[in-house]
C-alpha cells in the first residue's frame, strides 16, 4: 500500500511519461525490447492497422528478461509477431542493444544497411517509456519525424499487470529521473517538465522511491 499523495502523484508522472500522439502512418515501427511482449503485440496491432510496412524489433537481454526471454528480447518479439500473422519479410531484427540509445542507433544502422529509406518512425514501447523513447530518438536520429505510441491502458491495470505497485512507482521515477539528467550527458534531448510533474517526483523521491534512479547523482 502506498499513500493516497504517493498514489496522486504516480500517475501524474503516469500520464507525463506519454506523449499522447495521434497515430499515423509511417516508414517503419521500432518495437524497444523490454520484459513486456504487449508490445509486441501492440506493434502487430498497428502493422494489421496498415500504420507500418515494416517492423524492426530491438533488443538484447538484461536481468529483469533473461530466464524469461533467454534468445533476446527482439528474437521473443519476432515470435510473437509470428505468431500473430506477421509474415516474416516485414520483421527485422536487432539482437544487441542493451539500452535505449543502442535500440535507436542500432536499428538505424540496420535500416541503413537494409537500404529501407525512413522519414518517420512510429516507437513502440512500455507506456512509462514513451517519451524516454522520443527524447533518445529525436536526439540520436535528426531530420526523422518520430510518432510515440504503445499499449492503452490506465494506471491502475499496467500495475495489475506487473503484479507490484511499489515497482511501478520506482519504474516511474526512474524514468522521470532520466528525462532530467541524460540531456546534459548528450544521450536525448531536454523535454520540458510542468512544475507539478517535477514536484511529484520530488517527493516520491523523498518518500523512498528511489530504487531505480541513476546511481550516483543527488536528488531532491
Amino acid at each position: 500500500m502506498i499513500s493516497e499523495q504517493s498514489w496522486e502523484d504516480a500517475e501524474l508522472l503516469w500520464d507525463y511519461h506519454q506523449m499522447h500522439h495521434e497515430l499515423r502512418p509511417c516508414s517503419v515501427a521500432i518495437g524497444l525490447g523490454s520484459h513486456d511482449l504487449g508490445v509486441a503485440d501492440t506493434t502487430v496491432d498497428l502493422y494489421k492497422r496498415g500504420m507500418m510496412p515494416l517492423i524492426v524489433f530491438t533488443g538484447a537481454t538484461s536481468p529483469t528478461t533473461r530466464e524469461r526471454m533467454p534468445r533476446g528480447e527482439a528474437v521473443h518479439y519476432r515470435e510473437r509477431a509470428l505468431e500473430l500473422g506477421v509474415p516474416s519479410s516485414a520483421v527485422l531484427v536487432e539482437p544487441n542493444a542493451r539500452n535505449t540509445g543502442q535500440n535507436i542507433s542500432f536499428s538505424k544502422a540496420l535500416l541503413e544497411e537494409a537500404g529501407t529509406h525512413v522519414s518517420s518512425v512510429l516507437l513502440v514501447s512500455k507506456p512509462y517509456e514513451e517519451r524516454r523513447a522520443y527524447a533518445t530518438a529525436c536526439k540520436l536520429w535528426p531530420g526523422v519525424q518520430f510518432v510515440s505510441a504503445s499499449t492503452p491502458m490506465t494506471f491502475d491495470s499496467y500495475i495489475e499487470s506487473i503484479g507490484s505497485t511499489r515497482l511501478v512507482v520506482d519504474m516511474l521515477v526512474g524514468a522521470l529521473d532520466r528525462l532530467l539528467i541524460y540531456p546534459n550527458q548528450g544521450f536525448m534531448v531536454r523535454q520540458s517538465v510542468p512544475a507539478p510533474v517535477a514536484e511529484a517526483y520530488g517527493r516520491l523521491c523523498r518518500d523512498g522511491f528511489t530504487s531505480r534512479l541513476v546511481v550516483g547523482q543527488a536528488k531532491p
